[in-house]
């Protein structure tokens, strides 16, 4: 019969005294929590018969959280993908006992935006949430931080100066990129189009400065249209490129700042054999990825999910039952660029 580990064993593994391991099995003196998980995995991993010890132990000294997530459509890719990021980040935290609540917004309603925040403040430690702009939600997020429920902006910078951290792109720098690379691949100027998804939408406001600056600034020879609303719909989109298609024949480029960029890619491929006009999307999905092998896109910014989600869920965990510092930041992520030779 092959021998058992030991205490010892399990003290060489962690890196410990064995009098701490010993203190860790008998609950004789207090073991911090990152040491008891260090001799727990050491436990694990030469198999020593008592782990469970070590296991009951760590979950007594393990806080419970609860974290609450506010996203758009779960009908997109890229929502779902986002759901799924964030679930992955939370359940790698050994460090508390977190559970992920996420909710979906199915439309850009701010009365179904501060419905549900409210719910998730009644039961969540810190909040997250991708929603519009408005004096109803900046209410909401005043009365979660008044009960010391931290919120966190997503992607869209809504209730400024009363929510915890903004966590995103930055938007202005990524209009102007969008603005880069069209006016820069593009070798005949003519009229560009830019669609965003509303005016409660305070990123794709600063999309849109940022792109046209640019083109004001860098590229003259080039026009900027009316911005087109498209309320991040597919139809919208699909109808408006089409217009846009019928009555600037000199169109030379698309920046669709937010959702919607299916209804765009589909337009432009109904209406021409082969790309002529240089679509800019926001996102990485099948159908994004498909539009640029083709050549009916020529980029695709997109959110580095997995770095945002871990560094989001840092951010909550470390703000959780803690009293407000009264700082209100931002967190800007690098975005990533997909081209079309390295999709």
């Amino acid at each position: 019969m092959a021998n058992r580990a030991t205490i010892k064993d399990v003290a060489y593994e962690a890196g410990v005294s064995v009098t701490t391991v010993d203190r860790a099995i008998n609950g004789r003196a207090t073991v911090r929590p990152e040491t008891l998980r260090k001799i727990a995995e050491a436990a694990r991993r030469v198999g020593y018969h008592g782990m469970g010890t070590f296991r009951d132990r760590l979950n007594q000294t393990i806080p419970e959280l609860k974290l609450g997530f506010v996203l758009l459509k779960p009908t997109q890719e890229f929502y779902r993908n986002f759901a799924h990021e964030i679930e992955e980040a939370v359940a790698a935290r050994s460090d508390v006992h977190a559970k992920a609540i996420v909710r979906f917004s199915s439309s850009q309603s701010p009365a179904e935006f501060a419905d549900i925040l409210t719910e998730l403040g009644q039961t969540c430690d810190a909040i997250a949430g991708s929603a519009v702009n408005d004096q109803k939600l900046d209410r909401i997020v005043q009365d979660l931080k008044d009960k010391n429920v931290p919120v966190f902006s997503l992607l869209n910078d809504f209730a400024q100066g009363i929510r915890k951290n903004y966590v995103g792109l930055n938007n202005m720098k990524v209009g102007r990129l969008a603005a880069w690379l069209i006016t820069r691949t593009v070798h005949k100027p003519g009229k560009l189009a830019i669609f965003v998804g509303g005016n409660r939408w305070h990123g794709h406001d600063l999309r849109e400065v940022g792109f046209r600056s640019f083109v004001r600034e860098a590229a003259p020879g080039f026009s900027v249209l009316d911005t087109l609303v498209n309320l991040e719909t597919r139809q919208l989109t699909y109808e408006a490129t089409l217009d846009l298609l019928d009555r600037h024949p000199d169109l030379k480029g698309i920046y669709v700042a937010g959702g919607g960029m299916e209804g765009a890619i589909a337009a432009l491929r109904e209406r021409h054999a082969e790309p002529q006009v240089a679509l800019i999307v926001n996102e990485l999905t099948a159908e994004s990825r498909a539009a640029l092998v083709d050549g009916y896109a020529i980029m695709a910014i997109a959110t580095p999910l997995p770095e945002l989600c871990r560094d989001l869920v840092d951010m909550m965990i470390a703000a959780s039952g803690q009293a407000d510092d009264g700082v209100s930041g931002q967190y800007f992520l690098d975005p990533l660029l997909h081209l079309p030779e390295i999709v």
